[in-house]
């Protein structure tokens, strides 16, 4: 299983992309997440890029985003055309997004029918380019659970669509994180690992808090001291080790978490090397 940092936890520190890449390697990550947001703002700095993140050792292990798939079928096919380019400059065949802005038993069935064709359009799109699209699993979206997650794989029913599998929020939803990700290993390509103290505090992460500068961080915890036992779920998760999985932090002393998150991590695989 390869590590990566994901720059949306720098997004208010004042670091380059350089060095970010030379934190990541002295560190011993395999890759870097890039937001979308990121990508798009290096754009005019063309020398940045897949073969510069090889020259640190690293690949992009995915370009994470936040696709429109309700806007006007112009305007969503024009920024997956960007999304896409982006991630062919920068290496990576996955471009992560969220599937509506409505949890799954709030959005009516017509509403589901038309980001089902939406989400065909995109990875036909995708599929032509050689690449994937992963719906991230995510409270208020259509993913936001086990079996609406596995409806909408079926339904969608296409090889380009592929699962960014969240094991906080997966927790979150009520179910084992480790039945979820048996039922889901067929369609699974990232895993994204963070934490909680406890589940009264999981609207920390509630994205009009999370993204704020001045938002509460009241809760957020290093991997293995909260709620959700990562002992536990990384021994179920030896036989995936071919699948990437990022560190998303968004809490404080964010060098010093990632540094011994990733540490424990390997430990708990068992890839550190003696």
């Amino acid at each position: 299983m390869k590590l990566s940092i994901c720059t949306i936890s720098f997004r208010h520190h004042l670091y380059s992309i350089d060095q970010l890449a030379h934190f990541a390697k002295a560190q011993g990550f395999q890759g870097i997440e890039l937001w979308g947001v990121h990508a798009k703002n290096l754009a005019d700095e063309p020398h940045y890029g897949a073969d510069w993140l090889r020259s640190y050792g690293l690949e992009t292990s995915m370009l994470s985003d936040y696709l429109p798939l309700e806007a006007p079928i112009a305007e969503m096919m024009a920024e997956t055309e960007k999304l896409s380019s982006l991630a062919t400059h920068w290496g990576t065949k996955k471009i992560r997004t969220f599937v509506g802005k409505k949890g799954s038993a709030d959005t009516s069935e017509e509403e589901r029918k038309e980001l089902i064709a939406r989400l065909r359009i995109l990875c036909d799109y995708f599929e032509s380019k050689g690449q994937d699209l992963l719906v991230e699993t995510h409270p208020n979206t259509v993913t936001d659970n086990l079996p609406s997650t596995m409806q909408l794989l079926e339904e969608t029913n296409h090889p380009s669509l592929r699962v960014n599998f969240d094991v906080l929020h997966i927790w979150e939803s009520g179910i084992n994180p480790i039945f979820a990700m048996k039922q889901l290993h067929p369609y699974i390509s990232h895993f994204h690992f963070k934490n909680i103290a406890s589940r009264a505090q999981l609207d920390v992460f509630s994205p009009n808090n999370v993204y704020a500068a001045s938002g509460s961080r009241e809760g957020m915890v290093p991997l293995f001291e909260g709620a959700v036992d990562y002992d536990e779920f990384l021994a179920a998760a030896r036989s995936m080790e071919k699948i990437d999985a990022s560190l998303e932090w968004f809490g404080a002393n964010v060098k010093n978490v990632l540094t011994k998150d990733a540490q424990e991590v390997k430990k708990a695989l068992q890839l550190v090397r003696i």
